[in-house]
């Protein structure tokens, strides 16, 4: 495997009722090194190119510039109105721009677009985006070009797609960022824990062509070929149908040494079964693995499982925990977001009794949401200090690119990083063959996680 260097830890912050009430403005999307804390070095993450900034005012021009040549192809009156458009919005943004400079970009007056409109693409990481904290402060050594010029190579990969159609499977970004890992690191065996209709497997085999893989799943993808497409793939091992095992009842040292595994760090495991993963996390360790992929990352108050980016979810963790006061900047915030982004939580879905806001309203949701157990802010908290005493890596996929180029309506931009290619860079875009594919195929992003983890240090 490649060598891993390491993110630095965010600020700590009280939980306060007077820091609640300002929370908002206290967070970031990422960690940035004037952020440093004393219990971690600092470092950045993806690199100084993929760190999350504020759009320029020539950028935002561009943003919806791009937008408007969706539909500005009318003759000579339509097209002067188009410029009139963008003349008007470009004045505004400059008799405001006093905005841009003096104040705060995450106050929400600040963040209101042309036509009085909240919600625009700039807002990315306005709501916080906590960030899991690892032991001695490593991140990936891939950067932002190696993300596009990954791009670049994997577009015409997942057109020769077998299943075009994967509703209820992975979309576009997590199918590259799949690829993407995997290709890096490049492992001696790869297994997978859900495969659906195959179309992970698929997406593994094309990163690794001659790797063995390991597929754990309750139904095999041999089924759903009666009813359309699928893929099921010659160089596996499915312990599906008749023969499924669950990925936490494998025992994996004898399966191990049956494919001649000696060294568990080659391994890759993914996981997009739906399971609590704080649980298959500790599987995972206890078996010695050290790689690992979370498909479905879902976010505080969202998703069926508790997950990696609800456990870093905290106070003390730079753009993580949460404001339930009725009268606080997050509470009006939210229903606006709720206008503009299919998945935005209001509120009201985020918080449970007693102002419980970790997990979903309080509960820890496990296997497919059959599973709802409520937990106390303390059991939360000290999940999250577990996951910092064996985390060595923590990397979020970014979106692939920014909503006005993909039309992606589901995730919240505020509550995600900077996207791999941002809005404005319609050219780039272009170039790397993203305008070629379906929009539906943006809208299934989750913030993927590739996690590298370790036993806890004595």
């Amino acid at each position: 495997m490649h060598a891993l260097k390491q993110p630095h830890s965010p600020k700590t912050t009280t939980s306060s009722a007077k820091m609640l009430e300002r929370v908002l403005s206290s967070r970031r999307v990422s960690p940035h090194p004037d952020d440093a804390v004393s219990d971690s070095d600092a470092s950045t993450i993806l690199g100084d190119e993929s760190k999350t900034k504020k759009q320029s005012l020539s950028l935002l021009a561009a943003n919806y510039m791009s937008r408007l040549s969706h539909f500005c192809t009318c003759p000579t009156p339509c097209l002067i109105l188009c410029l009139l458009f963008v003349f008007v919005y470009i004045a505004s943004l400059l008799y405001h721009s006093r905005d841009f400079v003096c104040v705060s970009p995450f106050d929400p007056k600040t963040r209101v677009g042309f036509f009085g409109l909240d919600g625009l693409e700039s807002d990315f990481g306005a709501l916080g985006v906590p960030w899991c904290r690892s032991k001695h402060g490593k991140t990936v050594e891939w950067t932002s070009k190696d993300l596009i010029k990954g791009l670049e190579e994997f577009v015409p990969i997942y057109e020769t797609r077998p299943i075009k159609n994967n509703m209820y499977g992975m979309g576009f970004d997590h199918s590259f960022g799949l690829w993407f890992i995997a290709r890096w690191l490049k492992p001696d065996l790869m297994i997978e824990s859900g495969a659906f209709k195959g179309h992970s497997t698929w997406v593994l085999r094309q990163a690794m062509p001659d790797t063995p893989i390991i597929s754990l799943s309750p139904r095999h993808p041999e089924k759903y070929l009666k009813k359309g497409p699928a893929y099921v793939d010659r160089n596996c091992t499915y312990f599906a149908g008749k023969d499924f095992v669950d990925f936490g009842s494998v025992e994996w040292k004898n399966v191990m040494k049956k494919h001649g595994i000696t060294d568990l760090s080659r391994v890759l495991i993914f996981f997009d079964d739906h399971q609590n993963e704080l649980k298959r996390v500790k599987q995972a360790l206890n078996a010695g693995f050290q790689h690992l992929v979370f498909e479905d990352n879902y976010d505080t108050g969202t998703g069926d499982h508790y997950s990696l980016r609800q456990i870093c979810d905290q106070f003390y963790i730079r753009g993580g925990g949460h404001s339930c006061f009725r009268d606080s900047d997050e509470t009006r915030i939210r229903p606006k977001r709720k206008k503009f982004w299919e998945k935005a939580v209001d509120i009201d879905e985020l918080c449970g009794p007693n102002e419980a806001w970790w997990g979903v309203r309080g509960f820890m949701r496990d296997n497919f949401n059959h599973s709802n157990k409520p937990i106390s802010y303390e059991e939360h908290f000290q999940n999250s200090r577990f996951i910092e005493s064996i985390l060595d890596v923590y990397w979020e996929l970014p979106p692939v690119a920014g909503p006005s180029l993909t039309h992606q309506t589901r995730y919240d931009p505020a509550r995600t990083t900077s996207p791999i290619v941002e809005d404005g860079r319609y050219g780039l875009f272009q170039r790397l063959g993203l305008g070629r594919l379906e929009t539906s195929v943006f809208n299934g992003y989750t913030q993927m996680v590739y996690l590298q983890i370790s036993e806890q240090e004595s």
